[in-house]
């Protein structure tokens, strides 16, 4: 039996989260920007069209934007989540085995599945346009790699109808299509290892489809070997049914204006090190050691400073509280006077799964069980309120130092008071 494994794609995400919502939208150039309302990270095909480049400054397009109309919005990855979280329930009820690749992606393993894998994908994208508004893509193929090729086709080429089977076409026709699509747009070759493999006359996917898995791993890495298998229907890379933990946690943040004094920092990594310590609590583990690093604006005539302090901590933890005073006491060490700070963050690192750690001789760990419980009611309470209900006092309330979003648009799916009401 031949395996099928489909790649579920919404198109232009964070653009067409916008859209649903705002339906005058559609048809204009819309923008994503990142924090700050600084580049653009997202771009729909109408902004794409007008010449629109990937991380590009804002304020370099603020004259393209206002000659051709181009709307942006500042990143709202609260409903970007919550709207990610829809689509991937849908997408699981079409088949028991699901890998969630990213907030916009996620592959389905649709083998033995009864019926034609194009028709499942044809309603699989009937029922999320209706359910979520969100328009997605799908590609099917033996192995992930041409599952991610399939997905570019169905994007790509209208008489694909957004679904492109290549389970469906014939040895010739596969090779003819394969033979038209440039060897960059194979997952994890792109624009940085394209170039090499042009050189050696490597220019189309079917041309390094017929290459010898041996002689590519010779020129290159066992990992460029294993895409010539996965091209040739041979699967190397399995689907992940449960997300691996992260081995390291970053949180942080450019300011939305510069920072000179302690206390902002300080509250800045209050909030870094709780939200670290949250996604901590939620992959169920602990760290060993919490990084707090701050620094000046590198791309300006401003006199620079960029300090880190590394802190082992006496005793792995997830409590919000301990992370917050070791991050305090770590901020207090290598902050300066008389610079304009730009940016801070929290690093977690020596990550390991909660439970049989050992503990410290010298009360770090005291009233563990206490601090559990405290942990999960103020994780329970900020589910079920909304986050930062609960917070630590370190953190302010009044947040000159926070991050622009000028174009924000609301919770619609996240907020009480934001949620649209039809009258």
């Amino acid at each position: 039996m031949t395996r099928a494994i489909a790649l579920i794609d919404v198109n232009n995400f964070y653009a067409s989260c916008e859209r649903v919502f705002d339906p005058k939208l559609e048809g204009k150039p819309v923008v994503v920007l990142s924090n700050n309302d600084g580049c653009v990270i997202a771009r729909n095909k109408e902004s794409r069209e007008l010449g629109v480049k990937m991380g590009a400054p804002w304020h370099e397009l603020k004259g393209l934007a206002r000659q051709h109309g181009i709307i942006a919005r500042s990143s709202n990855f609260a409903l970007y989540a919550d709207m990610s979280d829809r689509v991937m329930t849908i997408i699981s009820q079409f088949a028991p085995t699901q890998e969630v690749y990213s907030i916009d992606e996620s592959f389905l393993d649709l083998t033995g599945m009864p019926g034609q894998h194009t028709a499942i994908a044809q309603r699989m994208r009937s029922r999320i346009l209706q359910w979520t508004g969100l328009p997605v893509c799908v590609g099917i193929g033996p192995t992930k790699t041409l599952a991610k090729l399939a997905n570019h086709v169905a994007k790509k080429r209208p008489e694909y109808a957004g679904v492109c089977d290549l389970n469906q076409l014939s040895s010739s026709e596969l090779g003819a299509l394969l033979a038209s699509i440039e060897v960059g747009e194979v997952w994890g070759i792109g624009p940085r290892l394209a170039p090499r493999l042009n050189h050696i006359g490597i220019h189309s996917v079917q041309d390094l489809r017929c290459q010898t898995p041996e002689y590519i791993r010779q020129q290159f890495s066992v990992v460029v070997e294993k895409t010539v298998r996965e091209l040739n229907g041979q699967a190397c890379i399995e689907l992940e049914l449960i997300a691996p933990n992260k081995q390291q946690i970053v949180v942080s943040r450019s300011f939305g204006q510069k920072v000179t004094d302690l206390d902002s920092i300080c509250q800045s990594l209050s909030l870094y090190a709780s939200r670290a310590a949250e996604k901590l609590r939620k992959q169920k583990s602990h760290a060993a050691t919490i990084t707090v690093f701050m620094r000046t604006n590198p791309f300006n005539d401003d006199p620079r400073y960029s300090a880190h302090k590394t802190v082992a901590l006496p005793a792995p933890t997830d409590d919000t509280l301990q992370l917050v005073r070791v991050a305090m006491w770590a901020a207090r060490q290598i902050y300066k006077p008389g610079y304009r700070y730009h940016k801070s963050g929290v690093m977690l690192g020596e990550i390991m799964p909660a439970g049989g750690q050992q503990t410290d001789l010298f009360g770090f760990q005291d009233g563990g069980s206490k601090s559990a419980k405290l942990m999960a009611a103020l994780d329970q309470v900020n589910r079920k309120m909304g986050k930062h209900t609960l917070r630590v006092a370190s953190q302010g309330y009044r947040r000159p130092w926070a991050m622009r979003q000028n174009n924000l648009s609301a919770g619609y799916t996240t907020n009480w008071p934001e949620i649209i009401i039809c009258s």
